[in-house]
């Protein structure tokens, strides 16, 4: 909310069109949202340590999504950029080592640092309103920046894909700094995505003592422990690549009571997104098989999902000329094709293909101190203006 409010503020003082929270995020499709007292919780947080007043009443409900438009009032495409500016439960490194330690700029908030480069993005998506602003007389059509947040658990892209946000767009560009790309150079269209679903599984049974009455109980953790084992047996698809992975199992409350309660955090993975639904169901019946064996009752929430997409080879073409043409971009590779994480933006990808649009994901290259989620990443801060300028000069060649 704090962050969101900031944003705001600045692209309405550079005088975007401004539309937030619930104008821009379907609630039906927002996934793994904060319940309403953490939600309040963070929101007097927010107000004591620097949000924007004026501005943050429309993220309350922790809909913090914001889309600004730049309308030149002159015929022209609808050209889309997305950014994303959420953070990770990772305390940031406190050694003198650590580049913003010694400089003063590690994350002020204990256990929550900008570990994927989000931040870069947020700045890059303001960098590059302030050239839009500027340059607004020469510029055609409608230029929109989407600000999401929640891509951390690909928990927030649908949401907005499906509050139309993209629907009249020609030309989608979502970025992302670093993923393993050498300092300098850029990837025009990055493929590979692997589709994802995010399952947090409740199992519900019946607390009893262990060793009076053993038979009176209905243990919750042998079913959850019985799933976390079974679905690594899933059989791999004969179409592409496959991934699950049990990251949390949290169950029981005392060695002499049978745990009446039981929490899975699940994730599957496809190459496509046919192949991770037939993960997702083959887990979903592991996990229904494993609680009727032990006659305990089970809930599944899709708290995260993604689908697989591919660039727009034409649009990927013009990135990769205006690539070719800029003296700081040491080499750009017009498409990456090898398997990659998974990312929400390929909701908004297909949403505008679907339309008749263009779209494509593109990697700016840099230099970084750790790998992407630990807690000592930084990057190479030249990178921020490249991306703004590169993607500013995207903008001249599709008007």
């Amino acid at each position: 909310m704090r962050t969101a409010s900031i944003v705001a503020s600045i692209l309405d003082d550079l005088g975007f069109q401004l539309e937030m929270g619930r104008q821009v995020m379907a609630s039906d499709y927002f996934m793994g949202k904060p319940n309403q007292e953490e939600t309040a919780a963070h929101y007097q947080w927010a107000l004591e340590n620097g949000a924007k007043k004026e501005y943050i009443e429309a993220f309350t409900d922790g809909y913090t999504g914001i889309v600004a438009t730049m309308d030149t009032k002159k015929d022209g495409p609808v050209i889309a950029f997305r950014v994303d500016m959420d953070a990770l439960p990772i305390h940031e490194s406190e050694a003198d080592s650590h580049f913003p330690q010694k400089e003063g700029f590690r994350s002020a908030v204990p256990n929550t640092m900008h570990a994927c480069g989000h931040d870069a993005h947020t700045t890059i998506g303001l960098g590059l309103a302030s050239l839009i602003a500027e340059n607004k007389d020469s510029l055609k059509g409608k230029i929109k920046l989407i600000f999401q947040p929640a891509e951390e658990g690909t928990r927030g892209a649908r949401s907005m894909a499906e509050a139309g946000v993209v629907d009249d767009v020609d030309y989608l560009i979502a970025s992302h700094v670093g993923t393993g790309v050498p300092d300098g150079h850029f990837v025009a269209s990055k493929n590979g995505f692997l589709a994802t679903s995010k399952l947090d599984v409740t199992f519900k049974g019946v607390s009893s003592h262990a060793g009076g009455n053993p038979e009176e109980g209905k243990n919750a953790l042998l079913a959850a422990a019985s799933a976390a084992l079974n679905i690594y047996a899933i059989p791999r698809h004969s179409e592409g690549a496959t991934r699950i992975n049990v990251g949390e199992l949290h169950a029981g409350s005392g060695r002499n009571i049978i745990a009446d309660k039981a929490l899975l955090k699940i994730e599957t993975r496809g190459e496509t997104t046919k192949i991770n639904e037939y993960v997702k169901a083959q887990a979903e019946a592991v996990i229904a098989g494993s609680a009727q064996m032990y006659g305990v009752e089970y809930e599944i929430q899709t708290v995260g999902e993604a689908i697989s997409a591919h660039g727009t080879k034409e649009l990927a073409s013009v990135l990769h000329g205006c690539a070719q043409e800029a003296s700081y971009i040491k080499e750009s590779i017009l498409e990456d094709n090898s398997p990659a994480g998974s990312e929400d933006a390929t909701f908004f990808m297909e949403r505008v293909q679907q339309n008749g649009g263009q779209a494509t994901y593109c990697i700016f290259g840099t230099e970084l101190a750790a790998g992407h989620h630990n807690e000592k990443f930084d990057i190479n801060e030249g990178t921020m203006m490249n991306a703004v300028q590169l993607l500013f000069e995207s903008i001249k060649k599709l008007n």
